[in-house]
């Protein structure tokens, strides 16, 4: 398992290299690689499926024109990903953006409170604990060191198995189990005063 590990992360560095030559096909064979990998990501975040397909082409885009600077401390597939959630987030931002300009119409707005699946919602203080622990944990991701961050992240947001992000990590599976126990007890740490 190690030895195909190291294979990828080589290959991976090979078709790095090559497209950084000039090798234009080479990025096309990263792109087929993880493609499904990516949009899968995306639509963690995104839900329409046409949509995620373009902001995963958007990522795309952006690690190609990023290639260049690309040293190799991580592995290809981690810094895609990290271009690929920033790019799924972006996305998000600019389309609050565009709907918070949106103006409801009266008549409309009578019939949307009509809606069944509205009529349970939470109250504005349910609401506004949910947001805060939201931000909170949020928060706690982000001032989490890079290797405990990444771990968690590969783990709660891509669902993957401690094997597959040891592979993706370049460690031991031990070492992914530690990082992501103690990531959860930082975010622990930070919630707990919120939750009593």
């Amino acid at each position: 398992m190690k030895e195909q590990s190291n294979n990828n992360t080589e290959l991976d560095k090979d078709l790095v290299r090559r497209v950084q030559q000039g090798d234009k096909s080479a990025f096309d064979l990263l792109v087929i690689k993880y493609q499904h990998r990516i949009i899968q990501l995306v639509n963690r975040y995104v839900k329409d499926p046409s949509e995620a397909q373009d902001v995963a082409q958007e990522a795309f885009i952006k690690a190609y024109r990023a290639l260049g600077n690309f040293r190799g401390d991580s592995a290809f597939y981690t810094w895609l990903y990290r271009i690929a959630i920033n790019t799924a987030k972006n996305y998000l931002v600019s389309r609050s953006r565009r709907y918070s300009d949106y103006q409801v119409d009266i008549q409309d707005a009578e019939q949307v409170g009509n809606a069944p699946q509205l009529k349970g919602m939470d109250t504005p203080e349910h609401l506004l604990m949910n947001d805060e622990i939201v931000a909170v944990i949020k928060s706690a991701i982000e001032k989490l060191p890079e290797e405990m961050k990444n771990a968690i992240m590969l783990r709660e947001f891509e669902g993957m198995s401690y094997e597959e992000i040891a592979q993706i990590m370049e460690c031991p599976v031990g070492t992914v189990r530690s990082r992501i126990f103690r990531a959860r007890e930082a975010i622990d740490k930070k919630l707990n005063p919120l939750l009593d």
